[in-house]
């Protein structure tokens, strides 16, 4: 046999066969030798230009794209005349998916002549849970603060009322912080909603809020500092759900209520 006289066993040579075939040899003999080192011809390339054809494609001078959330925002909000035209605006959009998984729409609440109008980030559980914004332990903290200071949501006079918002009027899942696609569509319905209620002073609480309105984020920065929104005195404050876990962080936002309630003193 070939394998013997070449000092190969069967066993030597059926080891040798049976690794060629592990490696993904199929042949053992080919026609002609192969050159492994040889380069592959270049495949053509397909023609892409499209057959020529006597059919028309139906809208084929239509845009096809999917439509900016953030214009239809824009125009939805734009056409609200009041609160309650704007509250049905908002509930009619469909560009954001937090709707889908929220109990409720949190507009709002508080006296929308009130001279103080609070916008804060976006409603928990137990706001989703009752369509009300600050009603959780946070709430019930803001409500204290602004007892401290002569104000309440719940006041019918406007001079000592608030009224109160969010830059989100729906839960985001797990109380995650908003995404900035999220607020640059609902933006457009907050700044309706300040522009309707058109109060004296503004309170931006939290950082999602700033982020929005400001467009800057670092509360224990801004916090305290009077700045102007759409030429109305601006406040940032602490967030109550961070003074809840921060409590040391109480005494700067005294100094902020404080603050407020001397510019509602002196006026505009």
């Amino acid at each position: 046999m070939p394998f013997m006289e070449s000092g190969m066993d069967y066993w030597a040579a059926k080891a040798a066969l049976d690794w060629q075939i592990e490696l993904g040899a199929t042949e053992a003999i080919g026609d002609s030798p192969v050159d492994c080192y040889a380069l592959q011809p270049a495949k053509p390339k397909p023609d892409l230009k499209p057959e020529k054809s006597d059919q028309t494609i139906p809208n084929a001078g239509l845009p096809t794209g999917v439509p900016d959330p953030v214009e239809i925002a824009r125009q939805m909000a734009s056409g609200a005349q009041d609160l309650e035209a704007l509250r049905a605006a908002l509930a009619a959009f469909e560009g954001c998916d937090l709707k889908r998984g929220a109990f409720n729409l949190v507009f709002a609440d508080g006296n929308p002549a009130a001279r103080v109008m609070i916008v804060g980030e976006a409603p928990g559980r137990e706001e989703d849970k009752e369509g009300r914004p600050f009603v959780g332990q946070a709430g019930k903290l803001l409500d204290k603060m602004l007892e401290a200071i002569g104000l309440s949501r719940d006041s019918t006079d406007a001079q000592d009322a608030v009224y109160i918002t969010n830059i989100l009027p729906w839960r985001p899942p797990q109380n995650r912080d908003p995404k900035p696609e999220e607020i640059a569509m609902l933006l457009p319905f907050v700044q309706r909603h300040i522009a309707l209620v058109n109060p004296d002073v503004l309170v931006l609480m939290g950082n999602i809020s700033c982020q929005a309105l400001l467009g800057k984020r670092g509360i224990t920065r801004l916090r305290g500092d009077w700045v102007d929104i759409a030429g109305k005195p601006t406040l940032p404050m602490f967030h109550p759900a961070y003074l809840l876990r921060t409590p040391l962080a109480k005494r700067e936002a005294w100094a902020d209520l404080l603050s407020l309630k001397a510019k509602l003193g002196t006026g505009r």
